[in-house]
């Protein structure tokens, strides 16, 4: 095995056993990206200067045998929508095009406590909207297993990373399955975790509501010690929670596993259908209970995502007006100010979206749809609350598809914003409802590497990843 094909755990043993240092694991992943990121596009900077000075650190803290951690030394990736201090951060758009972060993110925080190597900021859909990674300003990252086909997104750049050996482990944030669904599409662990589980601080928002951060990695288990490193309370984010994890091993023999008819319905492509149930049917033959349940409200969730998503979207992305932030177009009148910024710095689906949530949120709309949409929201919410604590015997797990097809070819559905927002027809129900979710690969259909999406109850991120790590042995 070679030294990029290591999992955090099996690198963190090589570190400790000095096999090899953190400085010449950084170096080859280094040089993997300089030699095989032209063919991906995965990064949009690679922070070299800042990558060797953390594995230095780390490498001295090693030698003079100091307790160091599963992270102290391992090289990451950051999507590029999440602060790294004296870094640029474009969220994948013309308007931040040379904006330097003046601060850390609070999980970058976290990371560099841990003795984490950055290696670079990766690409995205703009302001992290979009389903295949198209949208950035800057490139469209292609999918490690077929370059002809789209990696996934908001999170291509993270996904594609960790998928191509271009790094151990990513930061990638979920919206509407932004994590997800370029893990499914790449092949690789993505984990969105319950709202609130993790510090929102120092990430540039899309939908304060609805937005997370959360790991990419190439086992659940690396997974696991991502998300234990960057979650818990921040005083810097309101709407963090007082979480710590704990681990837990789940007898799958007393697993009550849900499977909601309304996501096996036509439409879906009839292989990734088979793989989803061969897997579900494998976990049901080592004893657990498999029970369909109804989310009765699943067909008005991604209206209701596409109404609340681009309002809140529209609100955040305001303060970008060529006064304070990024690109800056000197003219006579304020609002030729505004009007140019603003036309020339956002692409064509930010525009679409920033439009979309101006109107549902203006005099004589609001009630018909911003409010609509989060009465049903509620409802959406109040599914997962039937089916998860159900007084008739709620269950465990939701075990569903990530999306209903594989990954498409890079271009085959961007003229069509409407097919392209059906990609998250699986996905938008669980950030709508706050709830945590995992994309797990469980098989390939034509080469293509298909998702198992595996849903908890807020904060039962313990019974994912167990559960997740019991089905990835079970295939191995």
């Amino acid at each position: 095995m070679g030294i990029l094909e290591l999992t955090i755990k099996e690198a963190h043993e090589g570190l400790k056993k000095k096999d090899f240092s953190s400085t010449e694991l950084t170096k080859a992943y280094l040089s993997k990206i300089k030699k095989n990121d032209k063919e991906i596009e995965a990064y949009l900077a690679i922070t070299e200067e800042l990558a060797l000075s953390q594995a230095k650190k780390a490498d001295e803290k090693i030698t003079s045998g100091e307790k160091i951690t599963h992270l102290t030394g391992i090289p990451c990736a950051i999507k590029d929508n999440i602060l790294v201090e004296d870094e640029k951060c474009t969220a994948g758009s013309k308007i931040l095009e040379n904006y330097i972060a003046p601060y850390d993110a609070t999980v970058i925080k976290k990371l560099k406590t841990e003795g984490a190597v950055i290696l670079g900021k990766t690409n995205l859909d703009e302001f992290a909207m979009g389903g295949s990674g198209e949208n950035s300003a800057f490139k469209v990252t292609k999918n490690p297993n077929d370059k002809t086909r789209v990696a996934g997104g908001s999170s291509s750049g993270p996904a594609a990373a960790v998928a191509a050996n271009e790094a151990l482990y990513a930061l990638g944030t979920d919206t509407g399955g932004s994590i997800r669904l370029p893990s499914s599409f790449c092949g690789v662990v993505g984990l969105k975790p319950t709202y609130g589980a993790v510090s929102r601080s120092g990430l540039i928002a899309f939908g304060s509501s609805l937005d997370q951060i959360g790991p990419i990695a190439k086992t659940v288990e690396d997974a696991k010690i991502i998300f234990k490193a960057i979650s818990g309370k921040d005083k810097l984010d309101a709407t963090s929670k007082d979480y710590t994890f704990s681990d837990l091993n789940v007898d799958v023999k007393n697993l009550k596993i849900g499977i909601p008819k309304e996501y096996f319905v036509k439409g879906i492509d009839p292989k990734v259908e088979k793989i989803i149930k061969d897997t579900i049917k494998k976990i049901e033959n080592q004893g657990a209970q498999i029970k369909e349940v109804s989310l009765p409200n699943t067909e008005f969730a991604l209206a209701c995502y596409y109404i609340i998503a681009p309002a809140e979207a529209s609100a955040n992305l305001a303060k970008f007006d060529g006064v304070k932030y990024g690109l800056k177009n000197n003219q006579d009148d304020l609002l030729d100010v505004y009007l140019k910024t603003r036309g020339k710095g956002f692409g064509l689906e930010v525009k679409r979206r920033i439009m979309l949530g101006t109107y549902s949120l203006s005099s004589g709309y609001y009630d018909a749809y911003y409010k609509k949409a989060e009465e049903v929201r509620n409802l959406i919410k109040q599914d997962f609350e039937n089916v998860f604590n159900s007084p008739a015997g709620g269950v465990d797990l939701i075990f569903c598809p990530v999306s209903p097809f594989p990954a498409f070819k890079i271009g085959e559905k961007l003229n069509d914003p409407l097919s392209m927002y059906l990609v998250d027809i699986y996905t938008v129900s669980v950030n709508l409802a706050g709830l945590p979710g995992l994309s797990l690969a469980v098989g390939k259909a034509d080469g293509l590497p298909v998702g198992l999406q595996i849903i908890g109850n807020h904060f039962q991120e313990n019974k994912i990843l167990s559960v997740a790590s019991f089905i990835e042995k079970m295939l191995q």
